[in-house]
């Protein structure tokens, strides 16, 4: 499973599970860009097989409903949605 880096500022390890085609997940990655945060991602609906079928098993680790975007945070919080002040506390509790 290969997720897409964008590179930013490393507050934290980002990682977003997306849809190619859905507004709400192109509207969290272009937040993150605008904070200039490093991200990674991955579009669940463009993979096939093995590993489409590997990131649906990790996405419903952290979200069981797999609803979208699902953004996971040093493996150890979720965010599920577009929630900019969620993401904007990511950014200032991580500050160096």
């Amino acid at each position: 499973m290969k997720f897409n880096k964008i590179e930013g500022k490393n507050v934290s390890e980002i990682k977003m599970f997306t849809l190619s085609t859905c507004g709400w997940c192109k509207k969290t990655k272009q937040y993150l860009k605008d904070l200039d945060l490093e991200f990674y991602y991955i579009d669940i609906d463009s993979l096939e097989g093995q590993d489409r079928d590997e990131a649906e098993k990790e996405l419903a680790k952290w979200n069981p409903a797999m609803s979208f975007p699902t953004i996971v945070v040093n493996n150890s919080e979720c965010i599920v949605g577009f929630l900019p002040e969620k993401i904007l506390e990511i950014k200032q509790k991580n500050l160096k």
